[in-house]
């Protein structure tokens, strides 16, 4: 009897697992009739968005290791700028007034006192320098005086500039400036 029971148990073990593969094989048989009733034209549109889509991001990728390769470069030139463009502290204020009286009369304007504020800029190497002054004379003279700002071999950001006065060919501007010493 113990034979004829474990026969009949390894016939309900078949007959499931048989059960289970047909059914395994009716799903798939469904889902291959699902996809072959797509037609050609909308297989090879997802196909072409595909390839593109892989074009894409074979360049974001080009692009990623042409940056990552550039950065040492970026490096040197940030120090080259650090070292070239701002000057020493020791010797700045100095050749900040020289520079900025030079570009004026240059120019064909008067300035006023140079007001001097210095700010330290943690973690950065660097003190920034607030450059509060007046200067008067024509239009043309002005613009001339911003523009060797602009082209002097000195950092310096124009950060503000009102009118305080006008009359006949003159103009009283009120500049406030920022330049940056290495410390």
């Amino acid at each position: 009897m113990s034979t004829q029971s474990s026969w009949s148990s390894t016939k309900r073990i078949t007959t499931v697992a048989l059960a289970v593969l047909l059914a395994a094989d009716v799903g798939l048989g469904v889902f291959l009739w699902q996809s072959s009733r797509q037609r050609p034209e909308e297989l090879r549109a997802q196909r072409e968005n595909l390839a593109l889509q892989a074009k894409l991001r074979k360049a974001e990728v080009e692009r990623g290791q042409r940056i990552r390769a550039s950065l040492s470069q970026v490096g040197i030139d940030c120090d080259k700028f650090y070292q070239n463009t701002f000057l020493n502290r020791a010797m700045g204020y100095s050749a900040v007034e020289a520079d900025f009286n030079s570009i004026a009369e240059k120019a064909g304007l008067h300035t006023s006192a140079v007001n001097f504020k210095e700010k330290e800029i943690k973690d950065r190497g660097v003190t920034e320098l607030s450059i509060s002054t007046s200067v008067d004379g024509s239009y043309s003279s002005v613009i001339q005086f911003i523009n060797g700002l602009e082209q002097s071999k000195n950092f310096y950001l124009l950060s503000d500039l009102h009118l305080t006065s006008a009359s006949a060919g003159a103009i009283k501007l009120q500049l406030d400036l920022r330049t940056y010493f290495r410390t």
